[in-house]
């Protein structure tokens, strides 16, 4: 559980990195950061199952590439849903979801070291 929270902390601080690096997302505060992150994760543990299953001819055909679409479209939706949360266009919404992606990968790395090294 604790886990689940420092993850959820850094995410939300990962995202308003993404903000603060680039222009074409822009977050409120930490308090909208923290539901963006939350809303992100929802959406890419109940949705994004669902619609690589729908476009897995297309990310075969793609090479996986079109992966990068759906997460886009999980950033994006997320966009909608809050208010302090904003992805200017579906462009940025593909940048802003890569540049979340590579932090996610050193949170959940650094985690992973941090709490293996506890037990």
């Amino acid at each position: 559980m604790l886990k689940l929270i420092v993850k959820w902390l850094l995410s939300a601080t990962a995202l308003l990195a993404v903000a603060y690096l680039y222009s074409g997302v822009q977050v409120s505060g930490f308090a909208a950061a923290m539901w963006a992150a939350f809303i992100i994760g929802l959406l890419n543990t109940l949705v994004r199952p669902v619609l690589f299953i729908l476009t897995l001819p297309i990310t075969v055909l793609t090479l996986g590439l079109f992966f990068f679409v759906i997460n886009a479209l999980m950033f994006y939706a997320a966009s909608g849903l809050i208010d302090g949360f904003v992805v200017r266009s579906f462009g940025a919404a593909i940048i802003g979801s890569l540049l979340y992606s590579a932090a996610g990968l050193i949170i959940d790395s650094a985690l992973e070291g941090l709490f293996v090294a506890r037990r």
